[in-house]
């Protein structure tokens, strides 16, 4: 049905910036975050035919999004490659007190997040950031519920005490 694949192709491109975020609670650098939702954008329009209407979306995007990373760190792993620093431009054009303390607050919460394991950073980065259910976020990742759910609470606590918020 060529309209459910033009909607499909329209609903993947309003997704860009929630799969940007995502790539980059992965990956750690808005430089490597692009590169991964290019990947996994065009695995997702080559395969459109593989999606089911009347599931999520974000979730077969999502769990594209993360195997696209998984590819990627592999294949930087053998070739020896070094993951490429935060950029240094990042906060250029930057004005006011209030958005400097923003951007300050926002700094510190993505560099607590790339210090949680792998598979804590991905819970929290779908259910906290992204907003996904708990049973949406466990199917993106292909694990059990409780599985998610644990992940999820320990990468809480942990985001919790790296920022000062410990009980």
């Amino acid at each position: 049905m060529p309209g459910a694949a033009d909607q499909t192709r329209s609903d993947i491109v309003a997704m860009l910036p929630r799969l940007r975020r995502f790539a980059r609670a992965l990956t750690g650098s808005l430089a490597d975050a692009d590169d991964i939702v290019q990947i996994a954008v065009e695995r997702a329009l080559m395969r459109i035919d593989q999606f089911q209407e009347g599931t999520r979306l974000d979730s077969w995007l999502f769990s594209i999004t993360r195997n696209a990373w998984i590819d990627e760190a592999r294949s930087r792993t053998r070739r020896g490659k070094i993951f490429a620093p935060a950029e240094a431009g990042e906060q250029v054009g930057y004005g006011g007190e209030g958005d400097v303390h923003a951007k300050l607050e926002a700094d510190d919460v993505w560099t607590a997040m790339r210090k949680l394991p792998d598979e804590q950073r991905e819970a929290v980065a779908l259910v906290c950031v992204e907003g996904l259910a708990y049973r949406e976020a466990a199917d993106a990742l292909g694990v059990p519920i409780g599985t998610l759910t644990s992940r999820l609470a320990r990468g809480r606590e942990a985001l919790q005490i790296m920022l000062g918020g410990a009980r």
